[in-house]
């Protein structure tokens, strides 16, 4: 039984996963490391992290700036999975999911990106830019080198694509809850039901919402509609952003939201 499968089975009946992402290296690798054992300590069920990359197409304003902040930083992508491989060693059950883009992992050999990944313990890979077309080699190399390859269900998904989805995918999938890029809004309509309701007649990974939630209301609406989890980035950045300089608060608040989201993932 994969991570992802133990988490899903443990949390049944009784609340949804909540998936915290954290753009890795912003503002520093020894900050996130921190950043991310308090997500843990407040309770994220999984781990969703990003590899800072110069052309980030599927990433709103706040991420964005959160890459370039990163980027700055000039980080080898040894060390970055040195760091995960750090959180594996402390945090042996939890699911860690990378979020990425293609042409990174290009340059740095499909082959050996994949493997890396599973030396570091990650558990899962999701390239937010490699349409369903073109993801059979990645699909053949991650599950070789067991890791979970993730898919995006966009809202005009067709029926055909969901079932791509549901042969390829493992771990979860990605529904998204807006059109557009990620970012905090306020104007999500949670109309999936349609999506839910084809993963699950073709047994795909279980739905998880994420792109514009931020608040414990939408967690609630999310979960509503059937995802069996939620993903938050840019609300989670925000707060990384306006404590830049300050790690004390910085840890106080996200465990304060962290905390906040989860008991609106209770009692689903």
């Amino acid at each position: 039984m994969s991570r992802y499968e133990a988490m899903f089975k443990n949390l049944e009946n009784k609340k949804a996963a909540f998936i915290p992402f954290v753009m890795l290296g912003d503002p520093s690798l020894a900050v996130s490391k921190k950043i991310i054992l308090q997500l843990i300590n407040s309770g994220a069920d999984a781990l969703e992290l990003g590899i800072p990359f110069s052309d980030p197409i599927a990433d709103g304003p706040v991420i964005q700036k959160a890459t370039l902040r990163a980027l700055k930083n000039h980080i080898p992508i040894k060390n970055i999975f040195n760091l995960i491989a750090e959180i594996r060693s402390i945090h042996q059950e939890i699911p860690i999911g990378i979020l990425t883009y293609a042409n990174l992992v290009y340059k740095n050999n499909i082959d050996f990106f994949y493997e890396t990944a599973t030396k570091s313990g990650v558990d899962s890979v999701l390239i937010a830019d490699l349409p369903l077309l073109e993801a059979k080699t990645f699909v053949h190399i991650a599950l070789k080198n067991h890791i979970d390859p993730v898919f995006i269900a966009p809202s005009n998904i067709s029926e055909q694509r969901i079932k791509e989805i549901a042969s390829l995918g493992k771990g979860y999938t990605y529904v998204v809850s807006r059109d557009g890029v990620t970012g905090a809004s306020n104007d999500l309509e949670f109309k999936s039901q349609h999506i839910i309701n084809l993963l699950q007649k073709y047994n795909a990974p279980p739905a998880v919402f994420g792109f514009g939630i931020h608040s414990a209301e939408q967690v609630k609406q999310a979960i509503a509609q059937g995802g069996k989890g939620v993903i938050i980035g840019s609300k989670i950045t925000s707060i990384i952003e306006e404590n830049l300089y300050n790690e004390d608060i910085l840890l106080k608040e996200l465990d304060i939201f962290i905390k906040k989201i989860n008991q609106a993932t209770l009692n689903f």
